[in-house]
């Protein structure tokens, strides 16, 4: 039960600052969260513990934790090499994926076509999560793995609210259909070029809402 708490306060919190609601360098009182999301503070606690992990809070000792949102600038750069390594991730799976994961992505991607189905964007985040997964672990190169996952999480939410534009989740299992076929066929540049095409497109998409998000009401 703190679990499912902790998630909930850490997504509503995690989504204030994405859309500008909370300001970087808003303090993030336990008390007052608390009792935004109805919650002991244990959980808010929790939360709290994630945010920073996530790079989108810190914790100041004797001061309390503060929000850190990343600049229009910086978020643009983070797409920008979250891009390369997932080309460098989908090239290297191309030449070293099982015929196993190889099955289970196609599986992951049914999973997320299903989401789509069902009109769950957060749904579709967390297949969209595990699809990606299949090909750090395919790519067989444990720190490069291991680089975009840290990078993946300092954008999640970025990412998730993304998926709630209008036609952006088809377009994405396209794209996902892109890069499974070359995987699929061992063609790495292939592979590269669409799997980094489709995290800029991410980007991009987000270019208007976090330009106005900077300029503010």
């Amino acid at each position: 039960m703190s679990s499912r708490a902790a998630t909930r306060v850490f997504q509503g919190v995690e989504e204030q600052i994405a859309t500008g609601q909370l300001k970087d360098g808003a303090k993030l009182d336990e008390t007052s969260l608390a009792e935004r999301f109805q919650v002991s503070r244990t959980p808010v606690r929790e939360a709290l513990l994630q945010l920073v992990g996530s790079g989108l809070a810190t914790q100041i000792p004797k001061r309390g934790c503060f929000v850190k949102a990343p600049s229009f600038r910086e978020m643009i750069e983070m797409f920008e090499v979250m891009s390369e390594l997932e080309g460098m991730c989908a090239r290297l799976a191309a030449r070293r994926i099982s015929d196993e994961q190889l099955i289970t992505l196609e599986r992951l991607n049914k999973e997320c076509e299903n989401a789509i189905e069902a009109n769950d964007s957060d749904l579709y985040y967390r297949k969209n999560v595990e699809f990606h997964e299949c090909i750090y672990s395919a790519c067989g190169n444990g720190f490069l793995a291991e680089e975009t996952r840290s990078l993946r999480r300092r954008l999640q939410s970025f990412r998730r609210l993304q998926l709630r534009v209008r036609g952006r989740m088809s377009q994405s299992l396209d794209e996902h259909s892109e890069i499974i076929e070359a995987i699929r066929s061992g063609d790495a540049d292939q592979a590269d070029r669409v799997s980094r095409q489709h995290v800029m497109i991410q980007g991009e998409r987000f270019n208007d809402l976090l330009a106005h998000i900077e300029q503010g009401p």
